[in-house]
């Protein structure tokens, strides 16, 4: 079955970085789109990223554009999300997320925190 499992967060300081990992089994990933999602206590989920099936596009909303960059691994089925000057609004769980066989799948997410 489809699994993907999430790591990297932390606490960091404003202006920190952090880069979260998410390891994907079940499915044959290089044929797959992935994303990151967010989502901070009491507001909605929301997109940070995605990235195409080779690697070579991605694409971010204006809240990520600059300080966020999607990368994969095909060889390690694996999706990387890379964050830069962190702002106490990033503050959320991240997920890992996948669209196959009709639905969503995801992650159990890892905390980012953002604080001084």
């Amino acid at each position: 079955q489809v699994q993907l499992v999430e790591s990297g967060g932390g606490l960091v300081q404003p202006g920190g970085s952090l880069r979260l990992s998410c390891a994907a089994s079940g499915f044959t990933f290089s044929n797959y789109a992935m994303s990151w999602y967010r989502q901070a206590p009491g507001k909605e989920r929301e997109r940070v990223a995605t990235i195409g099936t080779t690697g070579g596009t991605a694409n971010y909303p204006d809240s990520a554009k600059g300080r966020f960059s999607i990368s994969r691994d095909n060889a390690k089925n694996a999706v990387f999300l890379q964050m830069d000057s962190l702002k106490p609004e990033d503050t959320a769980v991240y997920y890992c997320n996948t669209w196959t066989s009709g639905r969503h799948y995801w992650g159990q997410g890892t905390q980012v925190t953002v604080s001084s």
